[in-house]
């Protein structure tokens, strides 16, 4: 499917988790080790939050990761305490740059690993269920863009969590109608360059890897020879589909059917259930 990270800490370089860790992004866009497919060269993008700056910018490209010379160029020039990068496996829809995540409206980013089954049978209904204030910003074709417009219609900048509740709970009763049984696989991120939420949910209970950071201050007195680890301060936290690095005790596996916060280093859990009511 795809592949994707946030990180909220001391500024970085992103390269410093896109190219130099030891299964870095751009390493799983080839050796993915817990994706669904191991390629993943559909395309690439990134998004992150500067000083002075009401959007968060981005770069895309339909270019595979691995083989795209400026994203090295830019990953080595970016600093930033606030980002999303994710790596595509097309499902349904071309490999285009307006398919490539994250996507954004305002200060927004989405980033989504998964799919919606049958997508093409379910996408008008989905489609017409958008506040049609928002309609005119979809930009591509993907599945995931529905989503994320799906969520920012029912309150995704008031409660994130009951506007993907009730965004899943929607593409699941739609799906349903048409005879889809498990109509929903994902983990997704969604961040406001203050708080970064994610998902891990399945129709059928078999989600998607995702994990994130153990405590940086405690990884900090296991490790302190690590360079790295020093570097992003105790506060950070990080939130990917698989590990950068295989050191123990650094990462905890999101639960299934978990909704996450994080904000200012602190991480909660709480029950992912999709809701559905009539639009």
């Amino acid at each position: 499917m795809c592949r994707w990270l946030a990180y909220s800490g001391n500024p970085i370089q992103l390269e410093t988790v896109l190219f130099r860790a030891q299964h870095s992004l751009i390493d799983q866009s080839l050796h993915s080790r817990l994706g669904h497919t191991t390629t993943n060269g559909d395309g690439f993008g990134m998004g992150w939050y500067a000083k002075h700056s009401e959007e968060p910018f981005r770069y895309r490209c339909i270019h595979p990761a691995w083989n795209d010379i400026n994203l090295r160029e830019a990953a080595r020039a970016i600093r930033a305490a606030k980002f999303v990068a994710h790596i595509r496996a097309a499902t349904d829809t071309p490999a285009q740059e307006t398919n490539c995540h994250p996507f954004r409206y305002g200060r927004w980013l989405f980033a989504h690993n998964g799919l919606i089954r049958q997508y093409p049978e379910v996408r008008r209904e989905l489609m017409l269920s958008i506040a049609p204030e928002l309609f005119r910003w979809i930009e591509g074709s993907t599945d995931s863009e529905v989503m994320f417009y799906l969520a920012l219609t029912f309150g995704l900048e008031r409660d994130p969590r009951e506007a993907l509740q009730r965004t899943v709970g929607l593409v699941e009763h739609v799906g349903r109608r048409h005879g889809v049984d498990f109509p929903v696989n994902m983990t997704i991120c969604a961040t406001d360059g203050d708080q970064i939420v994610a998902v891990r949910y399945s129709s059928e209970g078999d989600s998607r890897s995702l994990f994130h950071s153990n405590s940086f201050r405690h990884l900090r007195e296991l490790y302190p020879e690590n360079p790295g680890i020093a570097a992003v301060g105790d506060d950070a936290v990080l939130i990917l589909s698989e590990p950068l690095v295989d050191l123990p005790g650094a990462w905890a596996e999101i639960p299934e059917a978990t909704f996450m916060q994080a904000r200012q280093g602190t991480v909660d859990y709480y029950p992912f259930i999709p809701t559905y009511s009539e639009p």
